[in-house]
């Protein structure tokens, strides 16, 4: 009967870890959040205090690549701005990552390198 309890008891254990895991963490409470859907930026603009960061989280099942620069007239622009912090990063899926700190104020542009007019302006106060 001891046995069966404990094994009982594991199989619960292992089934909430993998339920928490499965749900991932929750980032729709985090700090200067930018939420990116299967085409857009939401919101397309934030403001941040300096030294902070942003966090974006990726809601859909896509690839995006999030780099320094904007899309104009359906060209990606590759910009390099005084004060930016360097971003290329990869999200692949139902993830997040804060980009920054953000040190200088200033206006800043950055852009899914996978989706032509997806894009976002950081601006520091």
């Amino acid at each position: 009967m001891k046995k069966l309890i404990a094994l009982l008891l594991l199989c619960c254990t292992v089934a909430t870890l993998f339920a928490a895991c499965a749900t991932g963490g929750n980032t729709s409470n985090l700090p200067n959040s930018v939420h990116m859907k299967e085409l857009t930026f939401e919101p397309a603009s934030i403001t941040i205090h300096k030294g902070e960061k942003v966090n974006i989280v990726n809601d859909v099942s896509m690839v995006h690549v999030v780099a320094n620069g904007t899309w104009q007239d359906n060209t990606a622009k590759t910009l390099t701005e005084n004060g930016a912090p360097q971003v290329n990063v990869q999200f692949n899926g139902n993830d997040s990552q804060a980009v920054g700190p953000f040190n200088t104020a200033g206006t800043f542009h950055f852009y899914c390198t996978v989706h032509p007019g997806m894009n976002l302006t950081v601006v520091v106060k």
